[in-house]
């Protein structure tokens, strides 16, 4: 029986497919890295090619490992890093220079140039998001502008727009497809969450041809068949959704007032909101949180660009740590951070500040500082963050018994212990982290048959293991004191 869904989760680091039975216990999984590229100050790019093969290698790695056969996949879920922004040919599916990713300040200038122009308050309206260099509408302006050629070629209509759902979605497809769900359209800057389309006027306002764009469809959807030659079988895509809403799904956050936080390369807290699309009064996003049959779900969405990265900077660019691993034997070595704060605002700060000129920093260091110090500050610093979002999520009017948490640092049981200290709840940590890659997966079942309803999904859902806060109101509240002085330090207009 064909019984098993492939679930892509194409992140920022590495390239994840996982094997899900119908019970949605994971069968098998493939990952593999892949590298990263920093050409100037605040610019990230990724090679497209290279997510492309590592994709297709760790599907293959993920069905062997899950000892099936690829016929006996029933449908495929892809899951994606959002707002990174790619461009290739529609003739011969070649990229167009490099992906843009989602971390990179570059068009920082031609978003102030916009706020200056008093546009944000339109764009907001209209798209739930702020005007901000994280998003895809500037980033692709900026491909366009780069070179004249490549603006002639895209207004002859010889050129695809994508974020990398889309460009998978066409790889895999063999160019037959050209499609994004409601989720990745809502990332865009050039998308209207309220009337469900693309924006003539802001399309208009970045120069941005309508020709370049692909179609918007249900979070859960026919998205077509793989080309027979990639997996000796051609296999139906049954949905597409960006990772944190796929991350949403995953940990059955159904209801609103239901609120998850997904602690990977950056930490994403997502509020569900339903039928309603309510605007922050503290800079947090409005987004979609998933179309299914024509319907929205909304949600209140506050991200922060640096968690995970931070760790990994610890190991590949300062080399203190040797893997990941480490963190908690680290943080739990010393009874205090002894006053450092790390700020890792590497490409800036997002919600609820939004300052793209921001830098990161590690404050309070002595002579007596260890190398231990520096990594519970850098655990500390996303508990402080996710803290930011939380706050801003109650005074928007959310009252939050309970956040879910996923991702990979929250293997961490230190780091999970010293969130929930942090932002005063209980954490729930589900049975099934890889939460992410569950939400296509279930989204998948969905469009197949294989499920019947959200509802049925969300029974299945359990908690392995909750944390409830155990530091007293007052040592949270001046540890927190200390985080805030420390970002006031690395703000922009601090300088």
């Amino acid at each position: 029986m064909a019984d098993f869904l492939l679930a892509i989760d194409q992140g920022t680091t590495s390239s994840r497919a996982i094997v899900f039975d119908a019970q949605g216990a994971i069968c098998g999984i493939g990952q593999q890295e892949f590298a990263q590229h920093f050409p100037a100050d605040g610019w990230v790019e990724h090679d497209l090619e290279d997510i492309w093969s590592s994709t297709l290698a760790v599907c293959h790695q993920a069905i062997s490992n899950a000892g099936i056969q690829a016929s006996q996949i029933r449908s495929i879920g892809i899951t994606n890093q959002r707002e990174t922004t790619a461009l290739w040919d529609r003739a011969t599916g070649e990229p167009v220079g490099r992906a843009i990713v989602w971390q990179d300040r570059r068009t920082a200038a031609h978003c102030e140039k916009l706020r200056r122009e008093g546009v944000e308050s339109m764009v907001s309206r209209r798209t739930g998001l702020l005007l901000d260099p994280y998003f895809s509408g500037t980033k692709l302006a900026w491909m366009l502008d780069a070179s004249s050629d490549v603006r002639q070629r895209a207004e002859r209509g010889e050129l695809a727009f994508g974020t990398i759902d889309s460009f998978l979605l066409w790889r895999l497809t063999g160019g037959k497809v050209h499609a994004t769900d409601a989720t990745n359209a809502s990332r865009t800057l050039l998308f209207n969450i309220h009337k469900q389309c693309w924006d003539d006027e802001l399309l208009n306002l970045l120069n941005i041809p309508a020709s370049l764009l692909p179609e918007v469809k249900d979070s859960a959807d026919d998205y077509g068949h793989t080309v027979e030659d990639l997996f000796g079988v051609s296999l139906p895509i049954g949905a597409l959704i960006g990772d944190q809403q796929a991350a949403t799904v995953g940990q059955a956050c159904f209801e609103p007032g239901m609120v998850k936080s997904t602690y990977g390369t950056g930490c994403f807290v997502m509020l569900n909101t339903g039928s309603r699309a309510i605007t922050s009064k503290n800079r947090l996003l409005t987004t979609v949180a998933w179309r299914l049959k024509g319907r929205v779900t909304y949600a209140l969405e506050g991200s922060i660009f640096v968690a995970g990265a931070a760790v990994q900077w610890l190991r590949d660019g300062l080399h203190l740590i040797g893997s990941a691993s480490e963190m908690q034997d680290l943080a739990e070595s010393v009874p205090s951070s002894n006053g450092v704060y790390m700020v890792p605002a590497f490409t800036g700060l997002g919600a609820p500040y939004w300052d793209p000129d921001a830098r990161g920093a590690i404050l309070g260091l002595t002579r007596d500082t260890q190398i231990a110090h520096i990594a519970r500050a850098t655990l500390e610093a996303v508990c402080y963050q996710s803290r930011d979002l939380l706050d801003a999520m109650r005074d928007d009017g959310a009252d939050l018994a309970a956040l879910r948490v996923d991702g990979g640092m929250v293997v961490n049981d230190w780091l999970v212990q010293r969130l929930a200290d942090t932002i005063g709840c209980e954490c729930q940590r589900p049975a099934v982290i890889e939460t992410t890659a569950l939400g296509a997966a279930c989204l998948a079942g969905l469009q197949s048959g294989l499920y019947t309803s959200l509802e049925q999904f969300s029974s299945a859902w359990q908690a392995e293991r909750s944390f409830s806060p155990v530091m007293s109101e007052a040592d949270r509240e001046r540890r927190y004191h200390g985080w805030k002085k420390a970002v006031a330090r690395v703000r922009a207009d601090a300088v």
